[in-house]
Protein backbone atom coordinates (compact mmCIF):
# COMPACT_ATOMS: atom_id res chain seq x y z
CA UNK A 1 0.00 0.00 0.00
CA UNK A 2 3.02 2.40 0.52
CA UNK A 3 3.99 4.26 -2.43
CA UNK A 4 0.79 3.57 -4.18
CA UNK A 5 -1.33 6.22 -5.42
CA UNK A 6 -4.13 6.76 -3.13
CA UNK A 7 -5.89 7.43 -6.34
CA UNK A 8 -5.64 3.47 -7.28
CA UNK A 9 -6.63 2.09 -4.15
CA UNK A 10 -9.51 4.06 -3.92
CA UNK A 11 -10.50 3.53 -7.16
CA UNK A 12 -10.78 -0.58 -7.01
CA UNK A 13 -13.46 -0.65 -4.09
CA UNK A 14 -16.85 -0.81 -5.79
CA UNK A 15 -18.66 -0.78 -2.28
CA UNK A 16 -18.54 1.37 0.85
CA UNK A 17 -16.68 0.08 3.84
CA UNK A 18 -19.06 -1.56 6.48
CA UNK A 19 -18.32 1.23 9.21
CA UNK A 20 -19.95 3.73 11.01
CA UNK A 21 -20.65 6.67 8.07
CA UNK A 22 -17.88 9.41 8.67
CA UNK A 23 -15.85 11.43 6.67
CA UNK A 24 -11.82 11.94 7.70
CA UNK A 25 -9.76 15.02 6.80
CA UNK A 26 -10.45 18.04 3.98
CA UNK A 27 -12.12 17.70 0.69
CA UNK A 28 -9.27 17.22 -1.12
CA UNK A 29 -7.35 15.25 1.22
CA UNK A 30 -9.34 12.71 2.48
CA UNK A 31 -11.99 9.50 2.82
CA UNK A 32 -15.30 8.56 3.65
CA UNK A 33 -16.06 5.31 6.07
CA UNK A 34 -19.36 4.11 5.50
CA UNK A 35 -21.17 6.05 2.79
CA UNK A 36 -24.48 5.36 1.57
CA UNK A 37 -25.11 5.12 -2.08
CA UNK A 38 -27.43 7.66 -3.85
CA UNK A 39 -30.12 5.02 -5.60
CA UNK A 40 -29.13 5.23 -9.12
CA UNK A 41 -33.09 6.63 -9.81
CA UNK A 42 -35.33 8.78 -7.20
CA UNK A 43 -38.87 10.21 -7.46
CA UNK A 44 -36.72 13.97 -8.41
CA UNK A 45 -33.61 12.44 -9.58
CA UNK A 46 -31.35 10.61 -11.41
CA UNK A 47 -27.56 9.67 -10.77
CA UNK A 48 -25.92 10.17 -14.25
CA UNK A 49 -22.65 8.45 -15.29
CA UNK A 50 -22.89 5.41 -13.64
CA UNK A 51 -20.33 3.88 -15.23
CA UNK A 52 -17.97 5.74 -13.12
CA UNK A 53 -19.40 4.62 -9.60
CA UNK A 54 -19.51 8.20 -7.93
CA UNK A 55 -23.02 7.95 -6.67
CA UNK A 56 -21.64 7.62 -2.99
CA UNK A 57 -21.22 10.14 -0.07
CA UNK A 58 -22.52 10.78 3.73
CA UNK A 59 -25.60 10.16 4.39
CA UNK A 60 -26.39 13.68 5.08
CA UNK A 61 -25.47 14.68 1.48
CA UNK A 62 -27.74 12.03 0.28
CA UNK A 63 -30.65 13.31 2.69
CA UNK A 64 -29.42 16.70 0.94
CA UNK A 65 -29.91 15.75 -2.71
CA UNK A 66 -33.68 14.22 -1.68
CA UNK A 67 -34.44 17.53 -0.50
CA UNK A 68 -32.99 19.53 -2.90
CA UNK A 69 -34.63 17.68 -5.72
CA UNK A 70 -37.69 17.60 -4.36
CA UNK A 71 -37.69 21.28 -4.61
CA UNK A 72 -36.45 21.39 -7.95
CA UNK A 73 -39.41 19.47 -9.22
CA UNK A 74 -41.39 22.37 -8.43
CA UNK A 75 -39.91 24.39 -10.51
CA UNK A 76 -41.80 24.85 -13.84
CA UNK A 77 -40.03 22.59 -16.84
CA UNK A 78 -37.96 20.25 -14.09
CA UNK A 79 -38.81 17.08 -13.06
CA UNK A 80 -35.89 16.82 -10.34
CA UNK A 81 -32.38 17.06 -10.83
CA UNK A 82 -29.76 15.28 -12.64
CA UNK A 83 -27.00 14.50 -10.19
CA UNK A 84 -23.13 14.01 -11.37
CA UNK A 85 -20.45 13.26 -9.18
CA UNK A 86 -20.28 13.06 -5.80
CA UNK A 87 -17.66 10.68 -4.47
CA UNK A 88 -16.43 7.20 -4.94
CA UNK A 89 -17.48 4.37 -2.48
CA UNK A 90 -15.16 5.07 -0.23
CA UNK A 91 -14.14 8.58 -0.83
CA UNK A 92 -9.98 9.38 -1.56
CA UNK A 93 -8.77 10.99 -4.61
CA UNK A 94 -10.58 10.01 -8.38
CA UNK A 95 -8.81 7.74 -10.83
CA UNK A 96 -9.88 10.74 -13.33
CA UNK A 97 -11.19 14.38 -12.66
CA UNK A 98 -11.64 16.20 -9.56
CA UNK A 99 -9.10 17.10 -6.64
CA UNK A 100 -11.92 17.28 -4.15
CA UNK A 101 -15.06 15.37 -3.82
CA UNK A 102 -13.15 13.13 -1.67
CA UNK A 103 -15.09 12.72 1.86
CA UNK A 104 -18.96 12.36 0.17
CA UNK A 105 -19.60 15.98 0.67
CA UNK A 106 -19.39 17.56 -2.53
CA UNK A 107 -22.16 16.99 -5.16
CA UNK A 108 -22.17 18.24 -9.04
CA UNK A 109 -25.84 19.37 -10.05
CA UNK A 110 -26.23 19.31 -13.50
CA UNK A 111 -27.52 22.45 -15.20
CA UNK A 112 -29.95 20.69 -17.65
CA UNK A 113 -33.78 20.81 -16.43
CA UNK A 114 -34.66 17.05 -16.53
CA UNK A 115 -37.78 16.44 -19.10
CA UNK A 116 -37.33 12.79 -18.52
CA UNK A 117 -36.74 10.43 -14.90
CA UNK A 118 -36.74 7.24 -16.51
CA UNK A 119 -33.19 7.49 -18.73
CA UNK A 120 -31.86 3.89 -18.69
CA UNK A 121 -28.24 3.71 -18.05
CA UNK A 122 -27.33 3.94 -21.69
CA UNK A 123 -28.67 7.14 -22.15
CA UNK A 124 -27.49 8.35 -18.93
CA UNK A 125 -23.98 7.84 -20.79
CA UNK A 126 -24.54 9.38 -23.68
CA UNK A 127 -26.54 12.47 -22.86
CA UNK A 128 -24.61 15.42 -21.40
CA UNK A 129 -25.66 18.73 -19.90
CA UNK A 130 -25.80 22.33 -21.52
CA UNK A 131 -23.49 24.86 -20.63
CA UNK A 132 -25.00 28.31 -18.76
CA UNK A 133 -22.10 30.89 -19.90
CA UNK A 134 -21.63 33.11 -22.92
CA UNK A 135 -18.27 35.34 -23.40
CA UNK A 136 -16.07 32.66 -21.39
CA UNK A 137 -17.82 32.70 -18.30
CA UNK A 138 -18.59 36.61 -18.26
CA UNK A 139 -21.99 36.27 -18.39
CA UNK A 140 -24.92 33.79 -18.91
CA UNK A 141 -26.37 32.71 -22.22
CA UNK A 142 -30.30 32.28 -23.26
CA UNK A 143 -30.78 28.90 -21.35
CA UNK A 144 -29.57 30.35 -18.33
CA UNK A 145 -33.66 30.93 -16.81
CA UNK A 146 -34.87 32.06 -13.29
CA UNK A 147 -35.27 28.30 -12.40
CA UNK A 148 -32.07 28.30 -12.44
CA UNK A 149 -31.58 30.79 -9.94
CA UNK A 150 -34.35 29.14 -7.43
CA UNK A 151 -32.78 25.70 -7.55
CA UNK A 152 -29.16 27.35 -6.62
CA UNK A 153 -30.96 29.35 -3.73
CA UNK A 154 -33.17 26.79 -2.27
CA UNK A 155 -29.06 24.53 -2.37
CA UNK A 156 -27.69 28.24 -0.52
CA UNK A 157 -30.15 28.61 1.77
CA UNK A 158 -29.69 24.75 3.11
CA UNK A 159 -27.71 25.14 6.42
CA UNK A 160 -25.76 22.55 5.94
CA UNK A 161 -24.29 23.96 2.86
CA UNK A 162 -20.74 25.67 3.63
CA UNK A 163 -20.33 26.57 -0.39
CA UNK A 164 -21.85 26.22 -4.05
CA UNK A 165 -18.79 26.68 -7.19
CA UNK A 166 -20.57 28.01 -10.42
CA UNK A 167 -19.00 30.12 -13.21
CA UNK A 168 -18.72 33.78 -12.61
CA UNK A 169 -21.43 35.38 -14.96
CA UNK A 170 -23.68 33.30 -12.86
CA UNK A 171 -22.96 34.69 -9.45
CA UNK A 172 -23.35 38.31 -11.20
CA UNK A 173 -26.54 37.09 -12.82
CA UNK A 174 -27.85 36.05 -9.44
CA UNK A 175 -26.85 39.14 -7.39
CA UNK A 176 -28.38 41.23 -10.39
CA UNK A 177 -31.90 39.07 -10.03
CA UNK A 178 -32.24 38.85 -6.41
CA UNK A 179 -34.74 41.42 -4.99
CA UNK A 180 -35.29 39.79 -1.49
CA UNK A 181 -33.14 38.79 1.03
CA UNK A 182 -29.59 38.30 -0.24
CA UNK A 183 -27.52 36.80 2.72
CA UNK A 184 -27.56 32.86 1.17
CA UNK A 185 -25.48 34.63 -1.86
CA UNK A 186 -22.77 34.51 -0.25
CA UNK A 187 -22.26 31.10 -0.15
CA UNK A 188 -22.27 31.44 -3.92
CA UNK A 189 -18.51 31.11 -5.24
CA UNK A 190 -17.47 32.42 -8.51
CA UNK A 191 -15.05 29.78 -9.70
CA UNK A 192 -13.66 28.11 -13.50
CA UNK A 193 -15.56 25.70 -15.03
CA UNK A 194 -18.72 24.79 -13.16
CA UNK A 195 -20.98 26.22 -16.51
CA UNK A 196 -22.48 22.53 -17.26
CA UNK A 197 -22.88 22.07 -13.79
CA UNK A 198 -22.79 23.66 -10.16
CA UNK A 199 -20.91 22.36 -7.29
CA UNK A 200 -22.57 22.15 -4.04
CA UNK A 201 -19.52 21.84 -0.83
CA UNK A 202 -21.39 20.58 2.15
CA UNK A 203 -20.21 21.42 5.83
CA UNK A 204 -19.07 18.65 8.31
CA UNK A 205 -22.04 17.34 9.17
CA UNK A 206 -22.18 17.32 13.48
CA UNK A 207 -20.10 15.45 15.34
CA UNK A 208 -17.73 14.33 12.53
CA UNK A 209 -14.43 15.28 14.95
CA UNK A 210 -12.07 13.93 11.80
CA UNK A 211 -13.51 16.15 9.39
CA UNK A 212 -11.96 19.40 8.16
CA UNK A 213 -13.90 22.02 6.99
CA UNK A 214 -13.35 24.70 4.47
CA UNK A 215 -12.85 28.15 5.61
CA UNK A 216 -16.28 30.04 6.06
CA UNK A 217 -16.16 32.92 2.74
CA UNK A 218 -15.82 36.43 3.65
CA UNK A 219 -18.60 38.44 4.68
CA UNK A 220 -20.48 40.09 2.52
CA UNK A 221 -22.51 38.93 -0.72
CA UNK A 222 -19.74 38.54 -2.55
CA UNK A 223 -21.12 40.21 -5.89
CA UNK A 224 -18.38 42.78 -6.04
CA UNK A 225 -15.36 40.04 -5.97
CA UNK A 226 -17.61 38.29 -8.70
CA UNK A 227 -18.07 41.53 -10.75
CA UNK A 228 -13.78 41.57 -10.54
CA UNK A 229 -13.74 37.75 -11.71
CA UNK A 230 -15.91 38.80 -14.83
CA UNK A 231 -14.02 41.81 -15.65
CA UNK A 232 -10.28 39.83 -15.57
CA UNK A 233 -12.39 37.47 -17.97
CA UNK A 234 -13.54 40.85 -20.35
CA UNK A 235 -10.06 42.26 -19.63
CA UNK A 236 -7.50 39.95 -19.13
CA UNK A 237 -4.01 41.22 -17.24
CA UNK A 238 -1.27 40.79 -19.29
CA UNK A 239 0.84 37.34 -18.78
CA UNK A 240 3.42 37.76 -15.69
CA UNK A 241 6.77 36.91 -17.68
CA UNK A 242 8.58 36.66 -14.01
CA UNK A 243 6.15 34.37 -13.02
CA UNK A 244 7.60 31.15 -12.06
CA UNK A 245 6.40 28.06 -13.44
CA UNK A 246 4.11 25.72 -11.97
CA UNK A 247 5.29 22.65 -10.49
CA UNK A 248 3.92 19.37 -11.76
CA UNK A 249 0.94 18.10 -9.36
CA UNK A 250 2.24 15.42 -7.13
CA UNK A 251 -0.37 12.41 -6.78
CA UNK A 252 -1.17 11.76 -3.54
CA UNK A 253 -0.03 8.73 -1.68
CA UNK A 254 -2.27 6.88 1.46
CA UNK A 255 0.58 8.60 3.73
CA UNK A 256 -0.95 11.72 2.56
CA UNK A 257 -4.47 11.47 3.64
CA UNK A 258 -5.38 10.71 7.46
CA UNK A 259 -4.88 7.87 9.21
CA UNK A 260 -8.04 6.44 9.51
CA UNK A 261 -8.36 6.07 5.63
CA UNK A 262 -6.03 2.75 5.94
CA UNK A 263 -8.75 1.27 7.84
CA UNK A 264 -11.50 2.47 5.66
CA UNK A 265 -9.33 0.84 2.69
CA UNK A 266 -9.01 -2.38 4.58
CA UNK A 267 -12.83 -2.54 6.23
CA UNK A 268 -14.95 -5.26 4.64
Amino acid sequence: MQGVEAKQLFGAHKQGSSQSSAPFGSYAKGCMAGAAMLPETGPTWQAMRLSRNRNWGHPETIDFIRTLSAKAARQPGWEGLYIGDISQPRGGPMLTGHASHQIGMDIDIWMLPPKRLDLTPAEREAISSISMRRANGAYVNSDWTPQHHEILKAAAEDPRTARIFVFPGAKVQMCKDETGNRDYLRKIRPWWGHHYHFHVRLSCPNGAAGCVNQAPPPAGDGCKEAEGWVDRILNPPPPDPNAPKPKPKRELTIADLPNQCVNVLQSR
